[in-house]
């Protein structure tokens, strides 16, 4: 089987986690598109100018190629095509991901959305003959798209909705076994957060919290962060002071933080190896790839409850944070209030959550091996493959 991927995006890394090389037999090759072209010339169009003159997300997430590449089969991360060569697609959110669309799971009470040329256009595509399947990463991605789709008529959601089908990402296991550890003030419990988008993800919070609980209440808990500190202010609204802030923060409290701007992946997981939990406590995340990572490493998770972690972490395997949610779990941040209140629920989380560790280390041993043997049973590579070989397989009659 010869599977087009697009060819930008070939060694994005969500590509690489779900569809490059993950079925062994099959050849993945890169290929080229009209929105490709449109997209990469709109993109340098908005550096010279220094402006986003050219919007270029709905670019991103459209493909036309008028049936030139020579593929058995494509697969897109989050894309749609208009081709009559067979496609398939794993997504995050909805699709199709489009501007006028994306944003509508954000809001307390997500609302019926209009069915523009462009939206016609993207759901004739899914609903055609050449779309053969859509994969939801998780039950909550699935969730969303039934839920979008209730905005339009059946004779779109229905064919797409008997396409949909639910497939979690894998993940190998990085050890096999947890190593338990004594923790003291000269040997602290280390948590790491790793991630680029730091407000996003937590990390404000974090500092907060770890500022407390070592400064005040004298815990023996260390922060490793591995982050660029990249601005992302869609959910916690950040500015370049908070980066400056977090910057200072961490400078002058090397004693219990311990922080790297940039490693390779591979640099990460032998990092994770040498800490205790991971932390994903995030504002807004469409699935936590980190989680995976951090349990296949033997390290329970403390993350928020929203969006799929729920799926991925739990409070047998790691520490869930609740947080105020809409009914499709996102977490609601799209107001001042709303921005105050999640950013307490998650600081005061992780103080009472780390307080209950501490007072009863012997849980992280425990948790680290159920977090491992649930990435054994839910995400094992070789299942996932033989999965994706028999999409493929069926898409291709």
């Amino acid at each position: 089987m010869k599977i087009g991927v697009l060819a930008y995006r070939f060694d994005y890394y969500t590509n690489k986690r779900t569809i490059v090389a993950k079925v062994p037999e099959a050849k993945y090759v890169p290929v080229h598109d009209l929105y490709s072209i449109e997209r990469n010339l709109g993109f340098r169009l908005n550096q010279l100018l220094r402006t986003p003159l050219i919007p270029t997300f709905d670019l991103n997430n459209q493909f036309e190629d008028f049936d030139l590449n020579r593929v058995d089969l494509l697969h897109f991360s989050n894309g749609i095509s208009y081709g009559k060569t067979p496609w398939i697609s794993s997504f995050e959110t909805i699709l199709p991901r489009f501007t006028e669309l994306v944003t509508r799971h954000q809001e307390e009470i997500p609302l019926p959305v209009a069915m523009t040329p462009l939206v016609e256009r993207g759901l004739t595509a899914l609903a055609g003959k050449a779309c053969k399947r859509i994969l939801a990463w998780s039950e909550c991605s699935a969730a969303m798209q039934r839920d979008l789709l209730t905005s339009f008529p059946t004779d779109f959601s229905k064919p797409i909705l008997a396409k949909m089908k639910v497939l979690h990402p894998p993940q190998a296991l990085i050890v096999n076994k947890v190593a338990s550890r004594h923790y003291d003030q000269s040997s602290p419990i280390r948590f790491i957060l790793v991630g680029a988008a730091f407000f996003r993800k937590g990390g404000k919070e974090l500092l907060l919290a770890f500022e407390k609980l070592v400064k005040e209440e004298h815990l023996p808990i260390k922060l490793v962060v591995v982050s660029s500190l990249r601005l992302e202010p869609y959910a916690a609204h950040e500015t370049e002071q908070d980066v400056l802030w977090a910057k200072q923060v961490m400078a002058e409290n090397p004693e219990w933080v311990e922080y790297y701007p940039s490693l390779l992946n591979e640099e990460v997981l032998a990092l994770m190896k040498t800490c205790d939990i991971g932390l994903l406590p995030t504002w807004a995340d469409t699935y936590g790839i980190s989680v995976l990572e951090a349990q296949a490493c033997g390290l329970p998770v403390i993350s928020t409850d929203s969006r799929a972690l729920p799926e991925i972490n739990n409070n047998q395997v790691g520490w869930l944070i609740k947080v105020p949610q809409n009914r499709l779990k996102e977490a609601l941040y799209t107001t001042p209030e709303q921005r105050q209140n999640l950013g307490d629920a998650i600081r005061l989380g992780l103080e009472a959550t780390i307080r209950e560790i501490v007072a009863n280390p012997e849980q992280i041993a425990q948790k680290g091996e159920l977090a491992l043997e649930k990435v054994r049973k839910d995400h094992d590579p070789t299942n996932y493959a033989n999965k994706m070989r028999a999409i493929y397989q069926e898409a291709l009659g």
